[in-house]
């Protein structure tokens, strides 16, 4: 017969649904700047040569989003090269638009982007385009040739993208009116479904 002593000294095995449970704490422990560096780096391995190593989305989707405060945007526009803050998204509906001109999904889906920000003029919607690794010459002709009206900054180094979490393009962020991240929709996303979640939006002004 065992002593409690030794017997409480044997190593009892650890059950797989306690291991997954400590795996999990200890992810989401993680500091979210570490998150966003795995993204971009698995955007990396899936960019197929992208300027900078950018996962292209050529199929429509819902993507993951850590609801959280909407980081504030700041730059110049592309097209007017007049200063742009967007520092406090509350109070409307804001969609921020990661794109960029070499991408043909962004291409895609342009012409109707343009069309549905318009049908939203005089109301509480504002959209932000964020063209990642990209220059200025081709993303003023882009904006052009599809008539795209909404302000656009240029994001030369990708950093607006790290902030947001964005690996790849394109990608939609949904701001609520709170100034919160809520949704994200990325790949040439069909139009309804973009006016989906805008009106679901402004529904909770």
């Amino acid at each position: 017969m065992q002593s409690p002593s030794h017997a409480s000294a044997t190593p009892q095995p650890v059950s797989p649904s306690r291991r997954l449970r400590t795996v999990v704490l200890y992810l989401a422990s993680v500091s979210p700047v570490l998150l966003l560096i795995a993204l971009l780096a698995w955007g990396q391995v899936r960019s197929g040569g992208a300027p900078g190593g950018v996962l292209v989305h050529d199929e429509a989707g819902e993507g993951f989003v850590m609801q959280r405060a909407a980081p504030g945007l700041s730059g110049v526009d592309a097209r007017s090269g007049t200063a742009l803050d967007f520092e406090d998204m509350a109070g409307q509906v804001t969609v921020v638009y990661f794109w960029s001109s070499w991408c043909v999904a962004c291409r895609i889906e342009a012409a109707d982007l343009a069309a549905v920000y318009r049908e939203y003029a005089g109301q509480p919607v504002e959209f932000i385009g964020i063209a990642v690794w990209d220059e200025t010459g081709d993303v003023v002709r882009h904006l052009d040739r599809f008539g795209v009206t909404y302000p656009n900054i240029v994001d030369e180094r990708g950093m607006r993208a790290v902030s947001y979490g964005a690996p790849g393009v394109p990608e939609k962020f949904f701001v609520d009116g709170e100034g919160r991240i809520v949704r994200k929709l990325i790949g040439p996303t069909p139009t309804e479904q973009v006016r989906a979640v805008v009106d679901e939006l402004l529904l909770a002004l």
